[in-house]
């Protein structure tokens, strides 16, 4: 399984960037699917998470509104579209896989999820 983040850019406050996630070695509708971030010393946080049949999408409350995380599964790819980006949006952003179906109320924790991408860096200012 390898999961790709692409998109992460340095744009000013209020700017909109989508990053891209292509998953190979598993399909985007069999697993719960999220996006999460991270900044130096601190944990990574749950930004948003989508189960195998696409409903709910969860989202943080602090960017519910904002994000929007949407699937191509003919395309094996997985987006984050942000809008309205604020500078505590800066973080490194990675994309994640379970190896359930649900996300449930664990979408949020790092450790529910197995398979991680390298990361993709944005930047707020």
């Amino acid at each position: 399984v390898q999961l790709v983040e692409s998109g992460g850019n340095s744009v000013q406050a209020g700017g909109s960037l989508t990053l891209s996630c292509v998953i190979s070695g598993l399909r985007l509708d069999d697993y719960c699917l999220g996006w999460f971030r991270q900044i130096p010393g601190k944990e990574r946080e749950g930004v948003a998470a989508v189960p195998y049949d696409g409903s709910p999408t969860y989202y943080a409350n602090s960017v519910r509104g904002r994000f929007t995380l949407s699937r191509d599964i003919g395309k094996s790819v997985f987006y984050l579209q942000m809008h309205g980006l604020r500078p505590e949006d800066t973080a490194m952003y990675y994309c994640a896989a379970q190896r359930s179906q649900y996300c449930g109320n664990g979408w949020k924790h790092a450790d529910e999820y197995r398979d991680w991408g390298q990361g993709t860096q944005v930047t707020v200012s």
